[in-house]
């Protein structure tokens, strides 16, 4: 029963983000709903993840909008299908492991930009602009709306700027109800009581075809294969990479663990079964899957009701769709944009070093002033540089003196006796992106360890954001499930790194010590205040 309630109540918050990522791609509103039904229900149905939301999402509006400007809506619909052939392989041959590889600094740059990018495509609607067309490219795009400025709307803007008010409220003080699902509501009813003139789906549209999604072969173009092949990466990576990170979301707020490849597979089917129904690309959702877990999906039935939910809306409701305003529509997307923008990580990733911070900043300035398939080039790029440099600067030939022999004594674990109810990790080598997974060695047997956990760094040469991000997340599910945890040893490079992010605030100022020795006496200080 509780799969069923969050699946409908998923399935209500996804109504108007799919109709409105559908309108900023640039495509009808239909779009986004038949893909949030179709993509939705076998992403659920055949993924690697229990309680992932799959479909329509904010990272693909400004590459699915560069697409159909090129190449048209024939070219969206092979370049969606050959993106799920990609992400069906990357599954099939063993490859979801490899997202894992991409850095933080160039995850939270992406986000950051598609945020910023997402954000700047409402400002007509939001505002009620008078403008003809929109440009797709950022700076041409302000420009033209600056230049637009004078042609605002008070009633438009007023109305969006009502809705966000209620989005916000809900979401801080009511946060069982959906506050977009409030203020689609009331922003519809308000805008057809007191006959608002202000632009709805019915007047851009025409309203929403009522019944079952039409099964349509899309159109085969063989000239367009080699043009759309860098979209085409661009769509897979993306869809990679949202997907498995909400996978991952899932995973800490369920406390289950997903199967990346096989996610890859699903994610893959879906895409290719999308454009066979007009949809748009889709992927892993994770402000929708969080709604789910949080409304009590326990497995796949939730996201394959909310899937249903959808089609009844088309079969049933459709008709009274055109009388929503897009200023309303903008509302809730510009909370989207804020809220997958990840904007808290960035002082972080700036305090950990001038490295991260450049390649943070280079990714972000890419996506918003350049397009996202160069990003995902560069980020790549960038990523290798990045874990080469790590390395390089943390391999040290030095000579052993007496004083390196004494003062090792103290890291010893064989110098120090272990007190009962200690379980004792080590990290050999560099912790950065790529290898924060093997972490899951310490979480993944949470039942069986002591009430205090020793992480040995004495030979963990270096670390990154994205290993400190790692362990913060570790230190998380300890503290939620009882437990205490004291890291140990630390060599300069990550103690330094440490210090700079005030990383002590996730653990603990007395739980970051110098040596084994003092984290076996830390430790049983802590049992013993356990005890008492």
């Amino acid at each position: 029963m509780s799969d069923i309630v969050s699946g409908v109540t998923v399935g209500l918050v996804a109504l108007p983000l799919a109709m409105a990522f559908a309108i900023s791609s640039g495509v009808p509103p239909e779009s986004g709903l038949y893909c949030a039904v179709v993509a939705g229900f076998l992403i659920s149905a055949l993924g690697g993840s229990k309680v992932q939301i799959g479909g329509p999402t904010g990272a693909f509006v400004v590459v699915v909008a560069g697409i159909i400007a090129k190449h048209g809506i024939d070219g969206l619909f092979m370049c969606t299908m050959m993106a799920g052939v990609v992400l069906f392989l990357m599954g099939a041959t063993g490859l979801g492991s490899a997202v894992k590889f991409i850095p933080r600094p160039v995850v939270v740059g992406f986000t950051n930009g598609i945020a910023v990018l997402i954000a700047s495509t409402q400002i007509k609607d939001f505002f009620g602009l008078q403008v003809d067309k929109v440009p797709g490219e950022f700076l041409m795009r302000m420009e033209v709306l600056a230049g637009g400025a004078r042609t605002l709307s008070p009633v438009a803007t007023g109305l969006a700027v009502g809705s966000l008010a209620v989005i916000l409220l809900f979401n801080r003080f009511v946060k069982r109800v959906p506050g977009s699902i409030v203020a689609l509501f009331l922003g519809t009813v308000v805008a057809v009581v007191a006959h608002l003139s202000v632009e709805t789906i019915g007047s851009r549209f025409g309203g929403i075809p009522s019944g079952f999604p039409h099964l349509v072969m899309p159109k085969f173009r063989p000239d367009l294969i080699s043009p759309l092949i860098p979209s085409v990466m661009t769509v897979a990576m993306l869809g990679a990479i949202e997907s498995l990170l909400s996978a991952v979301v899932a995973d800490r707020m369920s406390g289950d663990k997903h199967d990346p490849n096989t996610e890859l597979m699903a994610q893959g089917v879906a895409n290719i079964a999308s454009p066979l129904v007009g949809g748009l690309p889709a992927t892993g959702a994770i402000a929708r899957t969080a709604t789910n877990i949080r409304s009590g999906a326990k497995t796949p039935v939730s996201g394959m009701v909310h899937a249903l939910t959808l089609l009844a809306v088309l079969l049933f409701a459709a008709p009274l769709a055109k009388q929503i305003p897009l200023a309303v529509l903008a509302a809730i997307l510009m909370v989207v944009s804020y809220n997958m923008g990840e904007w808290r990580e960035i002082p972080t990733i700036v305090r950990t070093g001038k490295a991260d911070a450049a390649v943070w900043l280079i990714t972000f300035g890419l996506t918003v002033f350049a397009d996202l398939t160069v990003a995902v080039e560069a980020g790549m790029v960038l990523a290798a540089l990045l874990y080469i440099q790590k390395v390089t600067t943390t391999t040290t030939v030095t000579e052993v003196t007496p004083e390196d022999v004494e003062s090792g004594i103290e890291h010893s674990l064989q110098a120090h006796q272990l007190p009962e109810g200690v379980s004792v990790f080590r990290i050999h080598g560099p912790f950065l992106f790529g290898s924060t997974d093997k972490l899951d060695a310490v979480s993944d047997s949470l039942d069986s360890l002591g009430p205090v956990v020793v992480l040995r760094l004495r030979n963990m040469t270096a670390i990154d954001a994205t290993g400190l991000h790692a362990i913060e997340e570790l230190a998380q599910k300890l503290r939620a499930s009882g437990r205490e945890i004291i890291l140990c040893g630390a060599r300069e490079q990550p103690r330094l790194l440490m210090e700079r992010t005030a990383f002590h605030r996730h653990i603990g100022d007395s739980n970051i010590v110098s040596s084994f020795g003092v984290a076996v006496r830390r430790a049983e200080e802590l049992l013993g205040q356990m005890s008492a």
